[in-house]
């Protein structure tokens, strides 16, 4: 069946086609190389879901959360497209938010499957049972409140972007994990270790400060973000995909 576009409705998940559940929302898919965390610089699969249950004050895909748009795709469609993009056997399933959508674990299964390694981009908000190689959690900071002129996503997403239970659940969803902070400055570090202890036995190298902003960071910011990881163990979240490719969709 040929896939159609539509704009998707500003819900926490879009619903499928009628008669056709196996499908999912999906904004983009692409090839490039991973820019962020432990896995920078490997070439990847990518397919960005369509839809996201928070509404993040800089959030960089707003085609994805706040004004989501899409192609709905059937599952077995794009597990012949990631494996169509071979040699590369990397592929990372983000968003929007992967976790609200019932069909992520179908897709997932079918990934790993064909062989391939699976990356979930979540910010640990809601809980699926779905198994992947690496879970790559951002947790939303306070700095990700939309002001008041984002009407009732403000309060909807101050309600939503903490859930220490989803979050505990969904770091154990992977073979391997890491946490991502988007940081803008020092005011960000009592709340990351809030965060953290909520949770057991996550190691200082499973932790990346990432400093907000889809250009190179400004020198004050980095240069706390460097300090701050060589004091307590943590790595400095360098976006490699904005070195090479700017802010520009599909890369």
């Amino acid at each position: 069946m040929t896939s159609r576009t539509v704009t998707m409705r500003p819900l926490d998940e879009a619903p499928a086609p009628v008669g056709r559940a196996d499908t999912l929302p999906v904004a983009e898919t692409f090839v490039s190389v991973q820019g962020e965390g432990g896995l920078a610089g490997v070439p990847s699969w990518f397919v960005r879901l369509s839809g996201c249950n928070l509404r993040c004050a800089w959030c960089d895909t707003p085609y994805a959360s706040w004004a989501p748009e899409g192609t709905w795709r059937t599952v077995e469609e794009l597990i012949a497209e990631a494996r169509a993009a071979a040699p590369v056997r990397h592929a990372v399933v983000t968003g929007g938010e992967p976790f609200i959508f019932p069909r992520l674990s179908d897709l997932v299964g079918g990934l790993r499957a064909a062989g391939v390694h699976v990356t979930i981009e979540t910010a640990g908000t809601a809980d699926r049972d779905v198994r992947a190689d690496l879970i790559s959690v951002s947790p939303k900071l306070a700095n990700s409140t939309p002001p008041a002129s984002a009407g009732p996503w403000r309060d909807r997403h101050e309600a939503r972007r903490s859930n220490p239970e989803a979050l505990r659940a969904v770091l154990g969803r992977g073979a391997a994990r890491q946490l991502k902070f988007v940081v803008t400055g020092p005011d960000d570090l009592p709340e990351i270790d809030r965060v953290l202890s909520h949770l057991e036995a996550v190691r200082p190298d499973e932790i990346f400060l990432m400093p907000e902003g889809v250009t190179a960071p400004p020198p004050p910011l980095r240069q706390w973000c460097l300090e701050t990881c060589l004091a307590r163990g943590w790595r400095y979240g360098h976006r490699l995909h904005i070195e090479l490719f700017g802010n520009r969709r599909g890369t």
